[in-house]
């Protein structure tokens, strides 16, 4: 996959391209189907595949007070987005001057300016450009002068669960701590990545060593508590682990914010420093404050066991 980030290098291929378009966060189920139609269509017609993203979620300009937490940081989207098989990902910038840009605008530089658009699929409910002013029936309207057809898909549904797949069925999930059906949408275990930075130590005195992954404010975190899950080291070393998430009410009154600390199972080494990724597969019990330290050792002995009874058949 080729990845443009400025328009300046646009490859407009000679045969063009079947393209779509959207924040995809999460690269979830739902935004890989229509990928799929892409690369089907793109087949049938002898033309490139494309993805138009944007380098941050739309909304965190339009409306920063109530935009998303991401579901993916950008190098894990673009890494989702390869590996689906499209040819090429346009990474707009997106700021204030672009979000004041005129859906028909948008369409005439980027889609086809720049891509040679012959097909366009989108969601039926996508939105883009000034005041939300670009939908599928401006593309439709769009489409014959400039020489692309446009493809409106709804929802996937997934079977047994009643919310249609979207990044914000996703969100809502992992806010109530159920990471497991949050991974049915999204098609793998959520995972979230940071750099290991230092803590209070007090883990390692408690006989429970962790890895405090500091996980940037706008990545979404699930509901606090107690997860089984998997840690990824650079290099690609997959461990078991056991996943704390919240404000460690034993020891605090309060605190700020919540804190992931992963205990690798069966691990001893240094992590300090090191970039990891966290992936939470299934929900132990949510956050408790214990009376005594002796009580929180015992429960954190359950857990480690919990863990391992949750990862026995799963595949990392």
């Amino acid at each position: 996959m080729r990845v443009i980030t400025d328009l300046s290098g646009c490859p407009r291929p000679p045969d063009g391209t079947v393209v779509t378009i959207g924040a995809y966060d999460g690269v979830h189920r739902g935004h890989r189907t229509v990928i799929g139609e892409v690369r089907m269509l793109a087949a049938e017609r002898g033309c490139a595949t494309a993805v138009v993203t944007f380098d941050r979620h739309p909304a965190a300009v339009v409306r920063p007070a109530s935009a998303p937490k991401l579901l993916t940081d950008l190098d894990q989207r673009l890494e989702l987005l390869a590996a689906t098989g499209i040819d090429y990902t346009l990474v707009v910038h997106f700021d204030e001057t672009r979000s004041r840009e005129p859906a028909d605008e948008f369409v005439k530089e980027v889609l086809v300016g720049c891509l040679g658009a012959r097909a366009v699929v989108v969601g039926e409910d996508f939105h883009f450009g000034k005041g939300r002013g670009g939908n599928v029936e401006l593309l439709r309207g769009m489409g014959p002068q400039f020489g692309f057809e446009t493809i409106g898909l709804g929802l996937v549904q997934v079977p047994g669960l009643d919310s249609p797949v979207s990044s914000t069925a996703i969100r809502q999930l992992l806010a109530e701590g159920r990471v497991a059906e949050a991974a049915n949408l999204l098609g793998r275990p959520h995972e979230v990545r940071g750099i290991v930075g230092t803590g209070d130590k007090r883990g390692r005195q408690l006989g429970f060593p962790t890895a405090n992954v500091m996980v940037p404010d706008e990545i979404c975190l699930p509901a606090d508590g107690i997860y089984a899950g998997w840690y990824e080291r650079p290099g690609g070393a997959v461990h078991p682990a056991a996943i704390s998430l919240g404000r460690r009410p034993t020891f605090y009154e309060s605190a700020d914010a919540s804190l992931l600390e992963a205990h690798l199972l069966d691990f001893d080494g240094d992590l300090y420093g090191e970039p990891a990724k966290v992936r939470f597969v299934s929900r132990l019990r949510g956050e408790e404050r214990f009376d005594t330290v002796d009580a929180l050792v015992a429960q954190m002995t359950r857990d480690v066991e919990a863990t391992r009874a949750a990862l026995q058949p799963a595949a990392t």
